[in-house]
C-alpha cells in the first residue's frame, strides 16, 4: 500500500493496490464519514453521507482504491471538506491499466456529487482523468442522491469503451518531433499560466520518458510522458530570477482534475486531426 502524507500541502491521500477498508479510509479521510452536514448548511440541503454512497457502490461491485481530501484552514471544516474517491469495478481491472470512476463530494457545500471517468496506469501509478468522452455527472444535494450517483457510476462505466477505442487509436498514430513539441506547449502554458513569469521548464523536458517502455513516438506515449512529468513534477528548472528549482507535483484535487482533463481533450483533438 502506498501512503502519501499530503494532498496539496499537508492534505492526506491514500492509494492501495487492493480495495481500501473503512478503517483505512476513516483514518486518512474522515470527511467521507461525516455523520451530519456542516453547520453552515441550511434545512434545504439534502444530506446524503458519502459513506452511504460508498456502501451502495460496493454492493454494485465498485471498490475504493484511492481516497483524499482537501486541506482546510478552518479546523471545524476538516471533517466535512471536499473529498475524492477513485473506484474500480471488478469487471474493469486488468494487468496493465484499470478504468476508474472518480467521485467528488463534500459535506460543507463546497462541492456537489460529481462523477468522472478515469484510467489508472499501473506502470507509473499515475491516474488519468478522461475528458468529455466519458460522462461527467454533477448531482446536487437534493432528491434521491444515492440512486442518481449509482446511475451515474454505471453511465461512466459504460463510457469506457470509447476511452479504450481512443487509447488504441492513439497508439497507432506517430508524431514527429515538431508535432510532439506542439502537443507539449499547451499543457505547459496551462500549468504555468502567469504571462509575467516564464515557464521554469521546456517542452523538451516534459516530453522526456521516465521509463524505457515510453520511448516511443506514438501519441499515447507522448501523452503519457507529458502527463506524468507535469503532474509528478521533480524536473530541474529555473525560476524567473534565474535560480535553480525543481517543479512541484500537482497535488490539489481541482488543479489535478483540470490539468488531467485538458491533457485528455488535447490528445483526443490531436488524434482526430491525425486520423
Amino acid at each position: 500500500m502506498q501512503l502519501a502524507s499530503r494532498f496539496g500541502r499537508g492534505s492526506p491521500v491514500l492509494r492501495a493496490d487492493r480495495p481500501l477498508t473503512d478503517d483505512q479510509i476513516r483514518s486518512i479521510v474522515p470527511s467521507i464519514f461525516a455523520e451530519a452536514p456542516h453547520e453552515s448548511r441550511s434545512e434545504r440541503y439534502s444530506y446524503i453521507p458519502t459513506a452511504a454512497i460508498l456502501t451502495e457502490l460496493r454492493k454494485e461491485g465498485f471498490e475504493p482504491f484511492m481516497v483524499c481530501q482537501t486541506r482546510v484552514r478552518q479546523e471545524d471544516r476538516r471533517d466535512f471538506t471536499k473529498h475524492m474517491i477513485r473506484f474500480r469495478h471488478a469487471s474493469q481491472i486488468n494487468g496493465a491499466e484499470a478504468n476508474e470512476i472518480i467521485m467528488l463530494n463534500s459535506h460543507d457545500g463546497t462541492s456537489s456529487y460529481q462523477m468522472l471517468g478515469g484510467l489508472f496506469r499501473f506502470v507509473c501509478h499515475n491516474g488519468l482523468v478522461c475528458g468529455d468522452t466519458v460522462a461527467d455527472m454533477r448531482i446536487p444535494h437534493k432528491g434521491n442522491v444515492t440512486e442518481q450517483v449509482i446511475e451515474g457510476a454505471y453511465e461512466v462505466l459504460h463510457g469506457f469503451q470509447h476511452v479504450q477505442d481512443s487509447r488504441d487509436a492513439m497508439r497507432g498514430i506517430t508524431l514527429d518531433e515538431g508535432e510532439a513539441h506542439v502537443f507539449a506547449q499547451a499543457p505547459l502554458a496551462l500549468k504555468y499560466d502567469d504571462p509575467a513569469k516564464p515557464s521554469p521548464i521546456t517542452e523538451r523536458q516534459i516530453l522526456l520518458p521516465r521509463r524505457p517502455e515510453d520511448r516511443k513516438p506514438d501519441l499515447w506515449s507522448v501523452f503519457n510522458c507529458t502527463q506524468e512529468n507535469l503532474l509528478k513534477g521533480g524536473l530541474s528548472g529555473r525560476s524567473a530570477s534565474g535560480s535553480r528549482q525543481r517543479t512541484r507535483p500537482v497535488n490539489g484535487i481541482d488543479q489535478n482534475i483540470r490539468l488531467n482533463r485538458a491533457l485528455w481533450l488535447l490528445a483526443e483533438g490531436m488524434r482526430q486531426l491525425k486520423a
